[in-house]
Protein backbone atom coordinates (compact mmCIF):
# COMPACT_ATOMS: atom_id res chain seq x y z
CA UNK A 1 0.00 0.00 0.00
CA UNK A 2 1.18 3.54 -0.67
CA UNK A 3 -0.03 6.78 0.94
CA UNK A 4 0.63 10.14 -0.65
CA UNK A 5 2.73 12.53 1.43
CA UNK A 6 2.24 16.22 1.94
CA UNK A 7 3.93 18.74 -0.34
CA UNK A 8 7.39 20.24 0.18
CA UNK A 9 7.76 22.05 3.45
CA UNK A 10 9.57 25.33 3.77
CA UNK A 11 13.17 25.22 4.95
CA UNK A 12 12.05 27.64 7.64
CA UNK A 13 9.66 25.02 9.06
CA UNK A 14 12.41 22.43 9.39
CA UNK A 15 14.08 22.40 12.79
CA UNK A 16 17.60 21.02 12.95
CA UNK A 17 18.82 19.73 16.31
CA UNK A 18 20.40 23.03 17.29
CA UNK A 19 17.19 24.97 16.50
CA UNK A 20 18.98 27.01 13.88
CA UNK A 21 18.01 27.38 10.26
CA UNK A 22 19.13 25.53 7.21
CA UNK A 23 20.94 27.55 4.56
CA UNK A 24 18.79 27.97 1.46
CA UNK A 25 21.93 28.02 -0.70
CA UNK A 26 22.94 24.50 0.36
CA UNK A 27 23.09 22.16 -2.63
CA UNK A 28 20.72 19.60 -1.02
CA UNK A 29 18.14 22.30 -0.26
CA UNK A 30 18.42 23.62 -3.82
CA UNK A 31 18.10 20.15 -5.33
CA UNK A 32 15.05 19.41 -3.17
CA UNK A 33 13.37 22.45 -4.72
CA UNK A 34 14.26 21.36 -8.27
CA UNK A 35 13.00 17.76 -8.21
CA UNK A 36 9.41 17.12 -9.25
CA UNK A 37 8.66 14.92 -6.26
CA UNK A 38 4.96 14.66 -7.14
CA UNK A 39 5.64 13.23 -10.60
CA UNK A 40 8.08 10.70 -9.20
CA UNK A 41 5.62 9.76 -6.46
CA UNK A 42 2.87 9.06 -9.00
CA UNK A 43 5.15 6.74 -10.98
CA UNK A 44 6.65 5.10 -7.90
CA UNK A 45 3.30 4.43 -6.22
CA UNK A 46 2.19 2.36 -9.23
CA UNK A 47 4.71 -0.31 -8.21
CA UNK A 48 2.72 -1.17 -5.07
CA UNK A 49 -0.33 -3.34 -4.51
CA UNK A 50 -3.38 -1.78 -2.80
CA UNK A 51 -3.06 -3.84 0.40
CA UNK A 52 -0.23 -4.71 2.71
CA UNK A 53 2.22 -2.69 4.75
CA UNK A 54 2.59 1.00 4.01
CA UNK A 55 5.77 1.77 2.06
CA UNK A 56 8.19 4.54 2.88
CA UNK A 57 7.55 7.74 0.90
CA UNK A 58 8.76 7.99 -2.68
CA UNK A 59 10.86 10.99 -1.69
CA UNK A 60 12.84 8.85 0.76
CA UNK A 61 13.35 6.17 -1.88
CA UNK A 62 14.47 8.52 -4.67
CA UNK A 63 16.45 10.68 -2.28
CA UNK A 64 18.41 7.69 -0.97
CA UNK A 65 19.23 6.68 -4.53
CA UNK A 66 20.44 10.22 -5.35
CA UNK A 67 22.62 10.26 -2.22
CA UNK A 68 24.00 6.81 -3.04
CA UNK A 69 24.88 7.61 -6.64
CA UNK A 70 26.28 11.04 -5.80
CA UNK A 71 28.64 9.73 -3.14
CA UNK A 72 29.20 6.30 -4.72
CA UNK A 73 28.61 4.50 -1.42
CA UNK A 74 27.17 1.19 -0.28
CA UNK A 75 23.70 0.85 1.23
CA UNK A 76 24.92 0.94 4.83
CA UNK A 77 26.81 4.19 4.22
CA UNK A 78 23.66 5.87 2.84
CA UNK A 79 21.98 5.18 6.18
CA UNK A 80 24.96 6.64 8.07
CA UNK A 81 25.14 9.76 5.91
CA UNK A 82 21.44 10.46 6.35
CA UNK A 83 21.65 9.80 10.08
CA UNK A 84 24.39 12.42 10.44
CA UNK A 85 23.14 15.23 8.23
CA UNK A 86 20.21 17.61 8.77
CA UNK A 87 20.56 18.66 5.12
CA UNK A 88 20.18 15.11 3.84
CA UNK A 89 17.25 14.52 6.18
CA UNK A 90 15.62 17.67 4.85
CA UNK A 91 16.30 16.48 1.30
CA UNK A 92 14.49 13.22 2.11
CA UNK A 93 11.49 15.16 3.42
CA UNK A 94 11.93 14.60 7.15
CA UNK A 95 10.13 17.23 9.20
CA UNK A 96 12.87 17.51 11.83
CA UNK A 97 16.33 16.18 12.46
CA UNK A 98 16.60 12.83 14.21
CA UNK A 99 19.54 10.65 15.19
CA UNK A 100 17.61 7.62 14.01
CA UNK A 101 16.29 7.08 10.50
CA UNK A 102 13.21 5.03 9.58
CA UNK A 103 15.02 2.71 7.18
CA UNK A 104 17.93 0.29 7.10
CA UNK A 105 20.61 -0.69 4.61
CA UNK A 106 18.31 -3.50 3.53
CA UNK A 107 15.62 -0.94 2.68
CA UNK A 108 18.12 1.05 0.62
CA UNK A 109 18.86 -2.18 -1.29
CA UNK A 110 15.13 -2.48 -2.05
CA UNK A 111 15.11 1.12 -3.30
CA UNK A 112 18.02 0.20 -5.57
CA UNK A 113 16.01 -2.70 -6.99
CA UNK A 114 12.97 -0.49 -7.67
CA UNK A 115 14.72 2.65 -8.94
CA UNK A 116 17.35 2.15 -11.66
CA UNK A 117 20.46 4.32 -11.87
CA UNK A 118 19.29 5.87 -15.14
CA UNK A 119 16.25 7.35 -13.37
CA UNK A 120 18.50 8.99 -10.78
CA UNK A 121 21.36 10.31 -12.92
CA UNK A 122 19.65 13.58 -14.00
CA UNK A 123 19.27 14.63 -10.35
CA UNK A 124 22.87 13.66 -9.58
CA UNK A 125 24.10 15.70 -12.57
CA UNK A 126 22.07 18.68 -11.39
CA UNK A 127 23.47 18.33 -7.86
CA UNK A 128 27.01 18.25 -9.20
CA UNK A 129 26.38 21.40 -11.22
CA UNK A 130 25.80 23.37 -7.99
CA UNK A 131 29.50 23.34 -7.11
Amino acid sequence: MYRTREKQMSIYDYLPPYHGELCGANRWVRLAAEIDWDAFERAYSEQFAPGGAVALPARVALGCRVIQLHYGVIDREVVSLVQESPYLQYFLGFEKFSDSVPFSARTVARFRARIPDKAVRPAVRLLRSYR
